[in-house]
């Protein structure tokens, strides 16, 4: 499993997009997925980097707050899309697809996409195993 991870990581390095996005799609999923872990972890993350709180506390209600670019508001979408069950069918419809395009490359799609599987990858972990939040991998499980 670590290995898988730790591919994913590094497929997330690329530069394609920009750090800031990737945390910022991956707190949302965080934030879907009920997460505490994924949530204080991206949080940490976001402010590592040096992201503002306004734009950090924003994320839980971006399609309202104004402080996200047009190619994040497009990668918030995208995530929620993936992570949220749609009863009329289809996820990810084509029209989202294209505005995902229009902001990102092949490239940074593809990167876009790992950094959701990134957290897809990890989610059974996060909510079945419950890491303790500001621990480092490894010593981050009670049991």
């Amino acid at each position: 499993m670590a290995e898988v991870g730790a591919g994913l990581h590094k497929a997330l390095q690329n530069g394609a997009i920009p750090q800031a996005t990737i945390h910022l799609l991956q707190l949302r999923a965080g934030q879907l997925l009920g997460s505490t872990y994924f949530t204080v972890r991206e949080t940490g993350n976001l402010r590592g980097i040096g992201e503002s709180e306004e734009r950090i506390t924003a994320v839980a209600t971006w399609r309202d707050a104004s402080c996200f670019t047009d190619a994040e508001r497009v990668a918030l979408e995208l995530v929620e899309a993936v992570l949220t069950p749609n009863l009329s069918g289809e996820r990810v419809p084509d029209e989202l697809y294209v505005r995902a395009s229009a902001h990102y490359d092949d490239r940074a799609m593809w990167s876009l996409i790992m950094a959701i599987a990134h957290i897809g990858f990890f989610t059974p972990a996060a909510l079945i195993a419950k890491p303790i939040p500001g621990m480092p991998p490894g010593q981050n499980y009670s049991a």
